[in-house]
């Protein structure tokens, strides 16, 4: 019998996904039977599953349509415990669960914050999800989600009791992580005696805001040599790179698409920059910290003043203040390295081992 399945629509590049892989990994490296359920077995994060994790396609077009092959899987694998992700993942995992009549202990975990996300798409789809959530979530043996901030927006937005709902940091620090942050990198633009490289990373999308880090950029670099690089891929880029041209900074600015060692990058750069209008835990910034490299961020909802601890370890900035980022980017780079917050120290606390323990006692199965 499967000790846990963990279910996600699929490993595309994202903060959610790379965290249901690092759990599975880690809960196969205990010594227990793993299955990572997919409703179609594709992204760039397959890779880094686990030979010891067994990968199961459901093979459906989207994950609605995945409910009766979720529903044959457990009646056929009878899991002891269940762990899903993503809002419209949770309610057909609930739902699954209902159908198939097998006594799975369910786990489901938020990673966004929900009512700023709903804000952004009024569409039919998302209602109807958001209406499913809260009837769908009283039914799970366990809600998590992976901040203060996630918890205290989730249970008010779908009227869930805060008691209800669990709190446990994602899996970001992981001995491959820091192998990985120690390999070389080849670039033009990094060296010694090169101009400082800022590094943004993430989908580029609205939710990001890589368009005010750009116009940031360009403030700063009017003033000081500098370059900027973003890394990620997303509907955004052909208006992205329209921007770096009006701005007259194409010489100074990169957008590589996903790269399979952004770790690498954040090793060697100068400073990492979280320009998102609003997060869940934003993986990227725990992830630089632990790279050890000096971190700015927006002070979005949710995740940034819980991880830097309202300043401590990093700029905090408001959401969408370019004069204001533009600012502290300046100031962090003429501060010396020995002044700057020694961030490796608070990443520790994102470590992969207290998110793995912390969820296996949830799931039951410790």
């Amino acid at each position: 019998m499967v000790d846990v399945a963990l279910f996600v629509p699929s490993l595309r590049g994202g903060g959610a996904e790379r965290a249901m892989v690092t759990l599975a990994n880690g809960f196969a490296d205990r010594g227990l039977r793993v299955d990572l359920v997919l409703t179609r077995a594709e992204g760039s994060y397959l890779s880094e599953v686990s030979s010891a994790v067994r990968v199961v396609d459901l093979e459906s077009s989207r994950v609605l349509a995945s409910l009766p092959a979720l529903v044959r899987y457990l009646r056929r694998e009878h899991p002891g415990a269940m762990l899903s992700a993503l809002s419209h993942a949770n309610v057909i995992a609930i739902m699954a669960c209902m159908l198939s009549r097998v006594a799975v202990r369910l786990i489901v975990s938020e990673h966004t914050n929900l009512s700023i996300s709903r804000s952004k798409s009024q569409g039919l789809r998302d209602l109807a999800v958001l209406l499913l959530m809260r009837w769908a979530y009283r039914k799970a043996d366990e809600v998590v989600a992976v901040s203060g901030g996630v918890a205290d927006d989730l249970a008010k937005t779908i009227g869930l009791s805060r008691n209800r709902i669990s709190v446990v940091y994602n899996p970001v620090v992981t001995p491959d992580l820091i192998e990985r942050s120690r390999m070389p990198l080849e670039h033009p633009w990094l060296g010694e005696g090169k101009p400082p490289v800022i590094l943004g990373v993430g989908r580029l999308t609205r939710a990001k805001d890589f368009a005010t880090l750009i116009r940031a950029f360009a403030r700063v670099h009017a003033e000081r040599d500098c370059r900027l690089v973003i890394l990620g891929e997303g509907e955004l880029r052909t208006e992205l790179e329209q921007l770096v041209t009006s701005l007259g900074i194409r010489d100074s600015v990169q957008l590589p698409g996903f790269v399979d060692n952004p770790f690498a990058w954040m090793s060697h750069v100068q400073l990492f920059v979280l320009s998102s209008q609003w997060e869940g835990l934003p993986t990227v910034l725990i992830e630089a910290m632990a790279c050890g490299t000096a971190v700015v961020s927006t002070d979005c909802r949710s995740g940034p003043d819980e991880i830097l601890e309202e300043g401590r370890w990093g700029a905090l900035v408001p959401v969408g203040d370019l004069e204001a980022l533009a600012t502290v980017i300046a100031r962090v780079m003429d501060t010396p390295c020995e002044q700057l917050p020694d961030v490796p120290v608070r990443a520790q606390n994102f470590k992969q081992k207290r998110a793995v323990n912390a969820y296996l006692q949830l799931l039951g199965v410790v």
